[in-house]
């Protein structure tokens, strides 16, 4: 037996906040370090000139550590507050480092002919790019991080959204289906079939057991949908006995394929409804699931009397569904699919189908190969 072992997914850089900014603070003073002592060795200077640019470089490093405070409290603010404050900040600790860095250098070079002034500047207009560079790129990024949390907020709102519309969906059938059968079993004890009703009641726990344990927005294998639809059909087979005559017929290359839960059962209650109910000699109700290139096709059809008076109606609008059924499966479709579904009916003198059409998307459990 030969298992698949799902290999875990990388964590992306920002996923923790802080430690992406100690790596990024540090990496960054690390790489300014680099640059600086090797632009000083290429000129030149001895290997004693790189103690002020570390010096340098710790000042800067932890003046930013200071600053990284500030700016925490800053952006929450307003834009003129955040900006004007922000300023005002990097000049000061520019000043700041920028004096240490002359007070080092005189302080190594006591022979040096540059004025404390001009070197001061110098240092100030470093500082004043590094520092300045530092703050570009930390808001930067923060705009950045608020860009992404609010778009997965967003996502998240819109997929619990989805999720809510899939719910109400769902529950929609339970009423409706409970209504019938229950209608059925009071039919039966008034006329004191009482072992038929209890017969039926047992099937019906059953069947409301196997389907109340999946999330309303739960996707299940062909294969489970089937199972539950079978035991459907045992409630409705009490009520219409050989009248009702269902055929399955299951491609195994598409029984772990995975659609919305009860997504058939209001197409077959449909089914018994306008062509078994109707008619005295009842009728046959095919359920077919088969590949369709990347997708995968199901056939609900029946052999009663069709619509009206027969012939092709593809495309039947919502207000001409045939119940609760046909408008719930097109909007479940809709809400678990998007565009890459297809909803078709068709109706003939010769009986009713419906088509449906959507992504061969396989049950995970598949990928265990024996």
């Amino acid at each position: 037996m030969s298992v698949t072992v799902p290999r875990i997914k990388p964590q992306p850089f920002f996923a923790d906040k802080n430690r992406a900014f100690w790596n990024l603070q540090s990496l960054g003073w690390a790489g300014a370090f680099l640059l600086r002592g090797s632009s000083t060795i290429a000129n030149g200077q001895p290997l004693s000139s790189l103690v002020p640019v570390l010096i340098s470089t710790v000042s800067g490093y932890s003046v930013t550590l200071l600053i990284a405070v500030m700016f925490r409290f800053l952006v929450k603010k307003r834009p003129i507050i955040t900006w004007g404050v922000s300023i005002v900040t990097v000049v000061f600790a520019a000043g700041l480092v920028a004096f240490i860095d002359a007070w080092v250098f005189s302080t190594q070079n006591r022979a040096s002919e540059t004025a404390g002034l001009q070197l001061f500047l110098g240092a100030f207009y470093l500082s004043m790019t590094l520092l300045g560079a530092w703050s570009s790129l930390y808001y930067a990024i923060n705009f950045y991080l608020t860009v992404e949390e609010q778009a997965d907020q967003l996502l998240r709102l819109e997929n619990q959204a989805a999720n809510a519309q899939l719910a109400m969906l769902r529950y929609q059938l339970n009423p409706h289906f409970l209504f019938n059968t229950l209608n059925s079993i009071s039919t039966l004890v008034l006329l004191k079939q009482t072992d038929r009703a209890n017969a039926m009641l047992s099937r019906l726990s059953s069947f409301l057991r196997y389907t109340l344990i999946n999330e309303p927005t739960a996707q299940v294998t062909i294969e489970q949908e089937i199972e539950t639809l079978k035991l459907y059909l045992e409630i409705e087979k009490m009520r219409f006995e050989d009248r009702l005559r269902p055929v399955f017929t299951i491609d195994p290359a598409v029984a772990l394929a995975r659609l919305p839960s009860l997504l058939l059962q209001p197409l077959v209650e449909n089914a018994i409804k306008y062509a078994v109910t109707p008619k005295e000699e009842g009728a046959e109700i095919a359920v077919t699931a088969q590949p369709a290139g990347d997708n995968v096709r199901i056939v609900v059809s029946d052999s009663g009397p069709g619509l009206n008076e027969g012939g092709m109606k593809p495309h039947i609008p919502m207000s001409e569904g045939t119940g609760v059924g046909l408008p719930n499966i097109r909007d479940r479709l809709i809400q678990a699919f998007g565009e890459r579904q297809s909803f078709e009916t068709r109706s003939t003198p010769g009986g009713f189908s419906v088509i449906i059409e959507f992504p061969l998307n396989m049950d995970e459990t598949s990928k265990v190969a024996a």
